[in-house]
């Protein structure tokens, strides 16, 4: 069976970097979904040492360390799918999802609508 959610291998070799940055290695990138934006909905990324019960978590391994991706139950509606990609570029560094449920996006990419 196929994850709800995936990462590219460069989102958890990002996420990874950042774990050994951090010194932390009980974090995991956490994705979420809040109003706003400039389409309506707006992607959250933040790191959190804590999941919850209904929360789906999706691993990959990178260079032995075991990254994770949590999606709280709310947000998974709406990310049913997506994959969650890491991307440089002239305009910056920054964690992307390609999400196709979403109908409309923003020109940065960073909101979308249903």
């Amino acid at each position: 069976m196929d994850a709800a959610i995936s990462f590219t291998d460069a989102a958890a070799k990002r996420v990874q970097e950042l774990l050994v940055e951090e010194g932390n290695y009980n974090l995991k990138l956490r994705v979420y979904i809040t109003g706003g934006g400039c389409s309506g909905f707006q992607y959250g990324f933040a790191f959190d040492e804590n999941t919850k019960e209904d929360d789906i978590v999706v691993s990959k391994e990178v260079e032995t360390i075991a990254v994770e991706v949590v999606v709280d139950a709310l947000s998974m509606m709406y990310l049913e799918g997506a994959q969650i990609d890491y991307q440089e570029s002239l305009q910056g560094a920054h964690f992307l999802v390609k999400n196709p449920n979403a109908q409309t996006t923003c020109s940065c990419g960073s909101s979308f609508a249903l």
